[in-house]
């Protein structure tokens, strides 16, 4: 009985920390416990897929497909979709390979935010000049 609550607390430890690779290689070891959830890789792969949009504007295919266990011609027709309906993009890496472009959203587009009471004024700087030089 112990057995399958440290598969699940390692997984979810996984998850956690994004360790995406670790968690299927770990899952696929204990599918008999996982089976029996209906929409269980489902709702993992919705998951990585949001981690990532948080963290990524462009990523390499690799790193999509490990995150989400999924490869070959099942990788490309999903990538499509996500294409045609998600606003996704698919580029050819300097290098060779993919870079997978994601949407813009508000964790994954970096803006400088100025805080107005974080600020120093000017007159107050300004008594310093005459020390500096």
């Amino acid at each position: 009985m112990e057995e399958p609550f440290l598969t699940l607390i390692t997984l979810a430890h996984f998850l956690e920390t994004a360790r995406f690779r670790d968690f299927w290689d770990e899952a696929e070891r204990n599918r008999q416990i996982l089976e029996v959830v209906p929409g269980f890789e489902q709702a993992i792969q919705r998951f990585a897929l949001h981690v990532l949009s948080l963290s990524y504007q462009r990523l390499p295919r690799l790193v999509l497909a490990e995150a989400i266990n999924m490869e070959g011609l099942s990788l490309d027709k999903f990538l499509e979709h996500q294409v045609v309906n998600n606003g996704w993009s698919v580029e050819k890496a300097p290098g060779g390979g993919q870079i997978i472009g994601l949407p813009a959203n508000e964790h994954n587009y970096p803006e400088l935010k100025k805080n107005i009471a974080d600020s120093i004024p000017l007159e107050h700087v300004s008594k310093l000049f005459p020390v500096l030089t």
